[in-house]
């Protein structure tokens, strides 16, 4: 006879199975509507809020996403701005990159025991190939990005109808889950957004004062389009521990063919360590607490299964989702075995 817990597990698996494969089918439906509640929960509490003093309810609506859309295009636009400008810098760099792959596959053909024409022939064919995976690769690219162009002009729409239907949500989720008044579940499910929306105006403002401390850094250094590099560096410390140094690889190979020295890349490296051990130890806890945080085992986790499931997407939402689904459990119940493993 099998132990309870391990046989309401096998009961569960076809289940989860097919909750896996509605999730990998439907990612292209599912993954501008995942984005859309998660927006539409950090916009709820300002649309209330507006709600409360009078306003109509889709004129609080449409506020508060201006609102976002003013405060997101500011951000596009700078990065825009610094994007062109290392785009006018691309070309000196070009030129020296290619000398760098050149030279690296001169010395490892002599290496290998090539003689001069043969390494030539091989620097010939790696760039050929290159060329024609790059062909074979931009098409497709550009099919799926206008599809995805399509998925995300979709999202403001599934925003404004959420928030506007959003009791009716609610009273279809008490349908599913009777174990709960309509009340109790009204309250866990406001508590959670309350949470949630002070999580995110948080972690906005690390992301905000991280970035504005990296673009210095490297501006000290003098690496050009600092505030660039920087804010991207910042964006990807969502990733624990490996997010910072996908972030600094683009600043420390342009360090290095600007200037060709070691010490810049090294100066960059050491400017990276010293902020994310900073965010770690000071500006998260002051800024934001630990009430959402995951430890860095399960978020890892979370966000490679989310990759494997649906792609950069998935790293994005699945970790939010995951922090929302463990401050749901907390409310109900603290002692839990999903909420012990992703306590930090």
């Amino acid at each position: 006879m099998l132990a309870s817990p391990w046989k309401n597990t096998l009961q569960l698996t076809p289940g989860i199975f097919f909750l896996l494969a509605l999730l990998y089918v439907g990612q292209q439906l599912l993954i501008p509507l995942c984005f859309a509640l998660l927006i539409s929960l950090i916009l709820f509490p300002m649309t209330r809020w507006l709600e409360e003093k009078g306003w109509p309810k889709i004129l609080s609506i449409l506020a508060s996403m201006s609102l976002l859309m003013v405060l997101l295009s500011g951000l596009v636009i700078l990065l825009v701005k610094q994007f062109s400008q290392f785009l006018n810098r691309w070309p000196r760099m070009q030129v020296k990159l290619e000398t760098a792959i050149s030279d690296a596959a001169h010395n490892t053909g002599t290496l290998l025991g090539f003689s001069d024409l043969e390494k030539q022939e091989w620097i010939n064919s790696m760039i050929q190939n290159f060329t024609e995976y790059l062909l074979n690769w931009l098409p497709q690219s550009l099919y799926r990005a206008g599809i995805n162009l399509v998925l995300i002009l979709l999202v403001p729409f599934y925003i404004i109808l959420m928030l506007y239907y959003r009791r009716m949500l609610v009273e279809a989720l008490h349908g599913f889950i009777k174990q709960w008044s309509f009340e109790q579940l009204k309250e866990i499910l406001d508590d959670s957004i309350h949470t949630y929306f002070r999580f995110i105006k948080g972690m906005t403002l690390v992301y905000l004062i991280v970035g504005i401390l990296n673009s210095i850094g490297l501006a000290l250094i003098g690496i050009p389009n600092a505030i660039l590099f920087g804010f991207i560096a910042s964006i990807l410390t969502f990733i624990p521990y490996v997010g910072i140094s996908i972030g600094a690889l683009l600043p420390i190979t342009i360090s290095w063919l600007i200037y060709d020295s070691l010490w810049y890349p090294v100066a960059v490296i050491a400017t990276f360590v010293f902020i994310q051990i900073l965010e770690a130890n000071i500006i998260f806890p002051i800024v934001v607490g630990h009430q959402l945080k995951i430890n860095a085992l399960a978020a890892i986790l979370i966000i490679v299964f989310g990759g494997l499931l649906w792609g950069a997407a998935g790293m994005v939402l699945f970790l939010p989702f995951v922090a929302i689904l463990k401050l749901v459990i907390d409310k109900v119940n603290k002692e839990h075995p999903f909420a012990t493993l992703l306590q930090a």
